[in-house]
């Protein structure tokens, strides 16, 4: 199973491709993209991780600064290219973008949720989930067994 970060080239391929949305932030979410990647490894699948090696805390916020607008658009490239999103809200983050994201594609069939208790709008993925038929799992254990069951 080969892991592709952020901003290596997403393969063309007829693999299902999985993408590891979810918290992020720095210093604040634990790497649970990592604990997935390994619980995974021996699935023909591809991994498509956003969490990048080399990340620069000083690069602005905007569509002129080039590596951040890179970042950006292979997150969006990803998720279009997926046949999964695998989405986790870390409870001490707040991961606005990942809340961007789970509204991009609620509607789309592809994700599959966790939303610990204790993530601050834990009311609202939930709220969505139900609405949008979006499964929904306790921890990630549950969802990567899930995941394995699909495959």
């Amino acid at each position: 199973m080969p892991e592709i970060k952020s901003p290596e080239t997403i393969p063309e391929t007829n693999k299902v491709k999985i993408f590891l949305a979810g918290s992020i932030e720095m210093d604040t979410a634990e790497d649970w993209q990592h604990r997935v990647v390994e619980a995974l490894a021996d699935e023909p699948v591809i991994l498509l991780n956003p969490r990048r090696e080399h990340w620069h805390n000083d690069w602005k916020q905007s569509k002129d600064e080039p590596e951040f607008k890179r970042q950006v658009e292979w997150e969006l490239d990803a998720l279009a290219k997926s046949d999964r999103i695998l989405m986790y809200f870390d409870p001490h983050s707040k991961s606005p973008i990942s809340l961007l994201e789970m509204g991009l594609y609620a509607q789309s069939g592809k994700l599959l949720v966790v939303c610990p208790e204790g993530f601050w709008r834990k009311g609202n993925v939930d709220i969505v989930c139900d609405k949008y038929n979006v499964p929904q799992f306790s921890t990630l254990q549950e969802l990567v067994a899930h995941v394995r069951e699909m495959l």
